[in-house]
């Protein structure tokens, strides 16, 4: 796999054309995942190797994308550390119990992922046997994790989080901490078993200014990148809402940075050290029709050429009602450019 162009893009090596991903590519707005998905909720099918497995591979084999990512959640740690949760349609991950006290944080623990989580790791080593193109393994980043854990779902401003991290800020870090810890521990288990690249997302990063990034959870971040860095699998990095924070993620670490679509390739490099860089159509534009996507991606591209490495991706996840025919025009835009 070494050679592919994902690859070769996130090592910032020369390729003919940008390889092509989109997050959240296996999922919804496919029909024969929502076919799959009939009477299994979201939890249980995460669970089910054999069906994860054959979840991410259904966008490779309609679309041919140049990479596959694991089709998983970004809070399945939280079951082996303690934190029981439930994902639910419509809402999202949903904590049993918030955690906002000491005592609620004494509660969690450090988990060994062949333990705590063997179902994901089977379905890496299934996956690895079928793919033809380069698996993408991934998890969240700590302070998107902590959003939900304190705020016990998804949440719009996330305030509970940003005061709790500035009232407490013992606490803040000791919960910081263990996430980090689980979470190197969980991306490197992932790489052990197959992943060929792994993608730290946070989703909700963009709630904060630098300097409290950098008080609350730069030394952290840190200890994951450092600690992913000898085992030599790429890393993206990626955030949503991330145009004034992306000087310091890049110091954080990574070897891809990813970029939303609020700014474009172009202003983001500047923003930057010469970096590979993953993005950044905005999701929106493949609820169109094929003659705009093929026009907005194209102009992607060529905004591409200008960067040490470019993987062309969506500025965030796919919506669950995009047409078919749009992604199509996508994808053979891309892979013809």
């Amino acid at each position: 796999m070494k050679d592919t162009r994902f690859l070769r893009a996130c090592r910032g090596e020369s390729v003919d054309r940008p390889p092509i991903w989109v997050m959240r590519q296996a999922g919804r707005y496919l029909p024969e995942y929502r076919e799959i998905r009939k009477g299994m909720t979201m939890v249980e099918s995460v669970s089910h190797p054999e069906v994860a497995a054959e979840i991410t591979l259904q966008p490779i084999r309609r679309f041919g994308f140049d990479a596959a990512i694991l089709f998983s959640d970004l809070t399945v740690p939280f079951t082996p550390m303690g934190a029981p949760f439930d994902i639910k349609e419509g809402v999202g991950p949903v904590v049993e119990h918030p955690i906002r006290t000491a005592q609620d944080l004494a509660a969690l623990r450090l988990f060994e992922p062949e333990e705590g989580l063997p179902f994901v790791l089977e379905s890496i080593r299934i996956l690895k046997k079928e793919l033809k193109v380069p698996l993408i393994g991934f998890t969240g980043a700590p302070f998107t994790l902590a959003s939900y854990l304190i705020e016990g779902g998804p949440s719009k401003d996330h305030k509970l989080t940003r005061s709790l991290m500035l009232m407490e800020p013992e606490f803040w870090h000791n919960l910081m901490a263990l996430l980090a810890e689980n979470t190197l521990r969980y991306l490197r288990a992932q790489i052990q078993a197959g992943a060929d690249a792994v993608q730290l997302f946070d989703s909700w990063i963009g709630v904060l200014d630098e300097a409290t990034y950098r008080e609350f959870l730069l030394p952290h971040m840190k200890h994951i990148f450092e600690g992913l860095k000898p085992l030599g699998a790429p890393v993206i990095h990626f955030g949503t809402g991330s145009a004034a924070l992306l000087n310091v993620m890049q110091e954080a670490g990574g070897d891809v940075i990813g970029v939303d679509w609020r700014i474009s390739l172009s202003h983001a490099a500047k923003l930057v050290r010469p970096t590979p860089m993953q993005g950044n159509l905005d999701p929106a534009v493949l609820l169109t029709n094929p003659e705009i996507v093929r026009k907005k991606a194209l102009a992607v591209v060529e905004q591409g050429r200008t960067l040490p490495g470019h993987i062309f991706n969506l500025g965030h996840g796919i919506y669950p009602l995009t047409p078919m025919e749009n992604v199509q025009a996508l994808v053979e835009a891309v892979q013809g450019s």
